[in-house]
């Protein structure tokens, strides 16, 4: 039986949750782009954030039961991936951090991956800068601003008030203005949308 599309997603739900896979496969099909974008943002591998965000699926899946009705599915989801793609960050720095204290870990110069993602010079400025920001500014940043999310989904995707999601990115925001003004200042037009987000 196909799904129709329109089928809103607390049914989906519903019906996975009574063990209908198919349902559950729908809701896989219509968030996995954005969930392999949340990861990739994190995570800045391809093939890593395809394994989180089929992990983050997986996991979803598993918890189905205590995932509480009448919730939004994606903010829900995008949850568990962004905590997996966290993990994954943190366990690649302890592993890197490991080789190089018996000095095993070769440095090399590659190419950065937003200029593999990101079109345009600015766009990839913009990336670095982020990047030169800590975890977690970059993960409200880049789900802010990146993926469009409300903020009351944020909230639910780092399992935080909605409050803290407001202070967290003006804070988030204000880091990402002093590297700006420090290191790229052919950003800076740019600031005033970022400014003007904030306000509303």
């Amino acid at each position: 039986m196909r799904v129709n599309r329109m089928v809103d997603d607390a049914v989906l739900v519903a019906r996975a949750r009574r063990g209908d896979r198919e349902a559950f496969g729908a809701l896989v099909e219509r968030y996995q782009e954005v969930a392999f974008r949340a990861a990739y943002l994190v995570v800045r591998d391809a093939a890593a954030a395809e394994d989180v965000a089929q992990e983050g699926f997986v996991r979803a899946y598993q918890s189905l039961g205590s995932f509480r009705e009448g919730e939004p599915f994606r903010p829900w989801v995008l949850r568990i991936v962004t905590n997996l793609a966290l993990n994954d960050v943190r366990g690649r720095v302890r592993r890197q951090g490991l080789m190089a204290r018996f000095g095993r870990l070769r440095h090399e110069d590659t190419p950065a991956p937003e200029a593999e993602v990101v079109a345009g010079q600015q766009q990839a400025a913009l990336a670095r800068a982020i990047n030169e920001l800590s975890c977690d500014d970059r993960v409200v940043l880049y789900l802010r601003y990146f993926l469009d999310l409300p903020e009351r989904e944020i909230a639910v995707a780092i399992g935080k008030a909605p409050g803290t999601v407001k202070s967290r990115l003006s804070r988030a925001s204000a880091r990402l203005r002093g590297v700006i003004e420090a290191r790229y200042p052919e950003l800076q037009p740019g600031l005033a949308d970022v400014e003007e987000e904030e306000g509303r």
